[in-house]
């Protein structure tokens, strides 16, 4: 059985992704990777892949700027008592993933 944080993480998580999938633009591509949720839960940083990379700053602009927004949309669809204070940040991890698979993928052609 999942623990309270760890549920609420998950809520977290689909409702950021439900949120910029309906507020953001389709350029750049936002993609929520995962979310850091503080051991209060009181803080969250939502992690963020970006697609193409060089639009990675237009988009945290843009998840910043629209924080107060996306706590409003918690608030109307999160049957919780408190909604974090969200942190938005690239998922490092995540971007070295997906360089690691474009290095095996040329490695696989050159053989």
């Amino acid at each position: 059985m999942r623990d309270r944080k760890t549920s609420f993480t998950i809520l977290i998580k689909e409702l950021a992704a439900t949120f910029i999938r309906n507020e953001a633009n389709s350029n750049p591509l936002i993609t929520v990777t995962n979310v850091d949720l503080s051991p209060d839960m009181k803080n969250a940083i939502i992690m963020v892949s970006v697609i193409p990379e060089e639009r990675e700053a237009d988009a945290l602009i843009f998840l910043k700027r629209n924080g107060t927004e996306m706590r409003n949309y918690f608030k109307r669809k999160a049957r919780v008592r408190h909604i974090p204070h969200f942190d938005f940040m690239t998922d490092a991890g995540e971007k070295n993933r997906q360089h690691m698979d474009e290095l095996v993928k040329e490695i696989d052609t050159q053989k």
